[in-house]
């Protein structure tokens, strides 16, 4: 066990599911996921192993099947993970997210329906806010949902759904202007946004009538799990799969549900920069220049003093802002800060271990390529920076409200 990002007061139970995790990534992650990733090949066998484990219902209640554990516990793991491969933490969290805003938000019938399936891995779930013409100015929304009886026709085109392709339920947020919110807030467009609980056939093309999903997204990094569109022409879908079985209230459980993502994406900082630090760590006791280790040059260790540092300060800012989202606080002001501390200091400890390398940190054969490629997408991933210091100006403003 690295001496680095460790938290203090966890519970047996808690001790040992990090533990078993952390054996899994060790085990049966680490040692292939380079080779897959080369490949973009959606790793089967791993996620099969996690449902074993039983990760796919660790947020889930005990009453469905679940084991009922704490977003902290979650995080950890996540941490875990993507310190194997960032690619598998993703293929969870979408999946996370829909079953924390059925938990959260969902009548009896949704969370009894879906949630046991959930639990077991069953049902794999994505989640859908994004479309080609906007990112995180979710409020500009065009996709449309028009009750015709009951039913809702939705039309409209989604963009960036991690788990587009393998997932069978997804949460998709849709303009909606009906009875239940008309004159809240003077029609303010949050006030007219719904989420639907669309299930669909995995795979690619037309997965159920008025639902395509054309195919994945070519990327950068991030290999392995599908990223896609989704284009709804006339898709019905009937009242009782809007989420918690009222209209517009789709912006506030969208938005309830970022603040678990932005602490996911924290943690998939965490644990991608704990595994660039191991390998840069490791290369500089083995590489030799000038008859020593280049660990015994002072500008080598200055570097892994730096990359050592923001590993810790990242790990606890996230596990800071689980704690709280845990308590039943408000944490937006937190998992904001996590997220953009972790993603910042994330890409800055990956650039220094490619460093550290040098020529090898370029070559395929090395992981930190991969880790260089895959660092990136946690800077856009849940909102990019920008927005982070959007919403935590902002937060800052209300609690340090000048009254003079």
């Amino acid at each position: 066990m690295s001496r680095l990002a460790q938290t203090h007061g966890l519970t047996e139970i808690q001790a040992e599911i990090i533990s078993t995790v952390r054996d899994f990534v060790d085990k049966e992650i680490i040692p292939v996921a380079t080779e897959l990733e080369h490949r973009d090949e959606y790793p089967q066998e791993i996620v099969d192993g996690l449902k074993e484990l039983g990760l796919f219902g660790l947020m889930i209640p005990e009453e469905y099947g679940g084991l009922g554990e704490s977003l902290l516990t979650y995080a950890l793991c996540v941490e875990e993970i993507a310190r194997g491969w960032m690619s598998v933490s993703g293929i969870i969290n979408t999946h996370f997210i829909v079953a924390y805003l059925l938990k959260q938000h969902g009548t009896d019938e949704q969370k009894e329906y879906f949630l046991p399936r959930m639990a077991a891995g069953g049902v794999r779930g994505a989640f859908s806010m994004s479309e080609p013409g906007l990112g995180s100015d979710v409020s500009a929304i065009t996709s449309k949902a028009v009750r015709e009886d009951d039913t809702f026709v939705l039309t409209g085109q989604k963009m960036w759904l991690t788990n587009g392709g393998t997932s069978s339920l997804v949460a998709v947020l849709c303009r909606t202007d009906t009875d239940d919110t008309a004159g809240a807030d003077g029609g303010a467009p949050h006030r007219s946004m719904t989420t639907f609980l669309v299930e669909k056939e995995p795979g690619f093309g037309a997965v159920r009538p008025g639902l395509t999903i054309p195919g994945k997204i070519e990327k950068m990094g991030y290999k392995g799990v599908d990223t896609t569109e989704m284009i709804m022409d006339g898709l019905r879908i009937p009242a009782n799969r809007v989420l918690g079985g009222r209209t517009g209230r789709g912006f506030y459980q969208m938005m309830d549900g970022v603040e678990v993502g932005r602490v996911n994406v924290a943690a998939r900082g965490c644990g991608v920069a704990q595994r660039a630090f191991e390998l840069g760590v490791a290369y500089a006791q083995q590489r030799h220049t000038f008859g020593k280790p280049i660990a015994q040059h002072q500008a080598i260790q200055f570097k892994l003093a730096e990359m050592a540092t923001k590993v810790e300060a990242a790990h606890a800012m996230m596990v800071n802002a689980a704690r709280k989202k845990d308590s039943g606080e408000r944490n937006d002001l937190e998992a904001g800060m996590a997220k953009y501390l972790a993603s910042e200091y994330c890409k800055e400890v990956v650039e220094d271990s490619f460093r550290i390398h040098g020529g090898y940190g370029f070559s395929k054969e090395y992981e930190i390529e991969r880790l260089y490629r895959e660092a990136p997408m946690l800077l856009i991933g849940e909102g990019t920076a920008e927005i982070q210091k959007m919403i935590i100006g902002r937060r800052l403003l209300e609690e340090y409200r000048y009254l003079g």
